[in-house]
Order: C-alpha cells, then structure tokens, then sequence
C-alpha cells in the first residue's frame, strides 16, 4: 500500500481529493488529509468516507514528525512560504513532494539533496504554473524536433467567471486566493523582452499596459504583463526567442478600473490603518483623498483621477459601495489591502451555482526550412458550480496525476524540478485532456510581435 498525505484544504483542492479518491479504487492507495481546520476539511471529503483528515499546522514540528514518515508522497498545497519545512522533512524521511507553487530560492536549494536521496520533488504543477508549462513545452519542443528555430512565444493564462455567471460591472469574481489578486504585479518591475529589446513596467503603470486578445467563441479579453516573464527562458531553452512575454488575462475594462485602486493607495500592503474596526466603507475611500471643506468623497475622488460621471469606471466604484457611509469595514489592524479584499470580497464571491472560467493562450513564432509560422493554442475550461471550479480541476488534476504517476513510477527523474520534460508533460497532459482539458490549436503565416494587434484565434 502506498500513503499519499496531503496538507492543505483550500479553494483548489476539490477536484484533487475528487482524483485521488478514484484513484484509490484503481491503486493500493491510501490517503490522509491534514489541516488547521479540521471541520473544514472534513466537509471538503464528506462523502469519501476513506480519506482520514487529521488536525495538521504545518508549523509544528511534532505534527510534521507524526505525520510525513507514514507517508510515501506528501502534496502540499500550502502557500508557497510555507512549502519548506515540509520539504527538509521530506528529505529527512526521504518521501516524495508535490505542489502547485512557484520554486523558492529556498527549494532550489535542496536540489542536490533531493536527487541523492532519488526523490522526485514536483513543483509548478497547478495550472499557471503548470498547465502553461506542460502545453508550452510540447509545442515548443514538437516545433524544435521538426526542425524549427523559436522566434515569439507569448502565453496568457487568467482565472474568470464564466459568462453565464457574469452579473456584475468588472466581469470578474475570485475563483482563487482574494490576496493574492490584491496584490498581483507588486514586488517589481515586470520585466520582458519584445523583438529583441528588453521592457520594464513599474507597478504604478502595470495595469494601464495592457494586451488584447481574442478566442473563438468567448469573446474580447486584455492582458498585463506578468512580473518576470523572463524566468523560464532558460528552462524553455528561449535564450535566442526575440520575444518572450508572459500576462494575466481579465476581461477587458478591468486593468483601467483596478488602476484606480492602484493609483489611490488601496493595494498597498505595507502598512496598519488606524480605527478600521468602525470605519466606513466611506471613510476608508476618503482616507486616500485630500481634505475639502465642502467637496464630498465623490467629487474629491472624480477631481483627483479625472474621472468622467458617465465614465463606466465610476459606475464599477459605485457598484462596490466605496461611498456607503453604513456598511462598515470591522477588521481590526488592517492594511489597506486587507480591507479592499474584505470589500471585493463581498461583491466577487462566487454564489453556490456561479461557474467560473479558466482561460489559457499560448503564441508560439518559429521559423522553418526558410519559412516563418505561427501556432495560436488556447485552453478554455469552465466549472462546475462553487466547489468544483475550473481553477480546482486545472490545479487539482496535474497535482493529482503527478503524484500517481510519481507512485506508480512513471514519473522518475529525480531532484527539485518544474514540469517542462516529455516524460512529464506527455503523461499528464494526455490525461488532462481525458478529462476535457483541451488546447485547439491553428497554424498561419507569423504575423511577428504587434502590441496594438487582435490576437484572433
């Protein structure tokens, strides 16, 4: 029998219990799910009835000692800080890991360690990261293997609400981590490179930098330039690629809405709020605005951003009830943040039968025997209702098919890695698709990098 622990019960781990439940039935498996919260994650398997779900922080030595050595894998699906204790424990009892997160400088570190102990530690297996990885290096290397020299690759991946469920100004609701959206694009520059010329985008500009594109049947989105798009191209072997430009996709409007609260102060994270426990929706809007004698919060802020009335941006703020002088924000000690997720979240969570919507592109530029294509690839994945999201079957599922292959030895190369390699993408994308993760693809002339271009697909 082979244990698998799993450490962690958020947002994206229903279809993965849903995976490795089968799973169980097919293979000598056994599971066991660990969380702070034991009630919580024991309504997240309520009816698999096998899976044992113990109390589990991740902080805690002694529940990491009691727990790991009975395992043979452990999925972490922790926030990604929170990955390395795991990981050395992982080592010390010499079990195999899994997660969906970005590799930390700090998990790099145990490469060496990891590949001498013949452990497979299998990062950026979600869906951004993970998916992108996967689909791109396939055609990428499928591209290389005929011959061909990359010259553009361009991918975009965003987490959305589905259409049928779009009922407010933004088109938008959160299918995953609120923080994390809050904060997207902080940290530094995003930083790419475009026909052979490096670019740099501070966060106060990000989001008024925006892409377009187009897919079949779904319509207009925009993009913003993720932070480094510059990360994986040594690991996608793009080093002589012209083009090299990674983004978050919204629908479009959204980036020129968001900067408001940019441009305002609402995102920053870096510091307490004095008095939010009884502050007003109102008051919080106007802490960010000049004093005026007889000016209301509403004209100070249109005066200061020059926004229009009929604009619609100002119909998405008044939509969100930043000028409500009743609702209150009833969070002690918060970070502006802190408090514009509290308020986002009360507008944007998905209601019980909302569908959300994953959508992924990928460009590919290439020159061949002296002629030069372009292969447009795009993934649209919608879900099933609040719990079974898109964003949980395109996280849950590569997590779940890595770990079984990783058990059953079809996944064997050993060390810290991402999953960029055939033995790894082929497997586990011919079982996504299985499961109705699908690209469609189409080939033309290379059109080269135009920013003010439609990408029709």
């Amino acid at each position: 029998m082979k244990n698998i622990l799993i450490i962690g019960a958020g947002k994206s781990t229903s279809q993965l219990f849903d995976y490795l439940y089968k799973a169980t039935q097919k293979f000598d498996f056994k599971i066991k799910l660990g969380d702070l919260n034991v009630e919580a994650a024991k309504a997240q398997v309520l009816h698999m009835p096998e899976i044992e779900v113990v109390s589990f922080d991740c902080h805690s030595p002694k529940d990491r000692a009691a727990h790991i050595p009975e395992a043979d894998l452990v999925i972490s699906m922790l926030p990604a800080h929170l990955h390395i204790d795991v990981a050395r424990d992982c080592i010390t009892y010499k079990k195999h890991l899994v997660t969906a997160s970005y590799v930390s400088d700090e998990m790099k570190a145990l490469h060496a360690e990891v590949k001498a102990n013949n452990l497979v530690f299998m990062n950026e297996i979600g869906v951004d990261p993970g998916i992108d990885h996967m689909s791109a290096m396939r055609v990428i290397d499928r591209i290389r293997n005929k011959g061909g020299k990359m010259l553009l690759f361009e991918s975009f991946a965003g987490g959305l609400v589905a259409p049928e469920s779009d009922d407010n100004l933004w088109n938008y609701k959160f299918s995953w981590n609120p923080r994390n959206v809050v904060l997207a694009g902080q940290g530094g520059a995003a930083k790419f490179i475009q026909e052979g010329t490096y670019k740099y985008i501070p966060y106060h500009q990000l989001f008024r930098r925006t892409e377009f594109l187009e897919i079949q049947g779904y319509g207009r989105f925009e993009a913003y330039a993720n932070r480094d798009s510059l990360k994986y191209r040594k690991a996608y072997q793009l080093e002589d690629a012209l083009t090299l430009y990674r983004g978050t996709i919204r629908r479009v409007g959204f980036s020129r809405a968001w900067q408001i609260f940019v441009l305002l102060g609402m995102t920053d994270d870096s510091y307490i709020m004095e008095g939010t426990k009884n502050m007003t929706y109102r008051e919080f809007t106007n802490a960010f605005l000049p004093y005026h004698a007889t000016d209301s919060v509403e004209i100070k802020l249109r005066h200061l951003l020059k926004i229009d009335q009929d604009d619609i941006v100002w119909d998405k703020l008044l939509e969100l009830d930043l000028f409500d002088n009743h609702k209150i924000i009833g969070l002690e000690n918060a970070s502006p943040a802190k408090i514009l997720q509290k308020i986002l979240e009360e507008k944007w969570t998905l209601t019980s039968q909302d569908k959300d919507m994953l959508v992924m592109y990928h460009k590919f530029g290439y020159e061949i025997n002296g002629q030069k294509k372009q292969i447009d690839a795009y993934m649209v994945t919608k879900g099933e209702d609040k719990k079974f999201t898109a964003m949980s079957k395109t996280v849950g599922l590569p997590v779940g098919i890595a770990a079984v292959k990783i058990l059953t030895g079809e996944i064997s190369k050993p060390g810290v890695q991402i999953p960029i390699s055939p033995e790894v993408y082929e497997p586990i994308l011919d079982e996504l698709e299985e499961n109705g993760i699908v690209f469609t693809e189409r080939e033309t002339d290379y059109l080269g990098y135009n920013p003010d271009s439609i990408i029709a697909v």
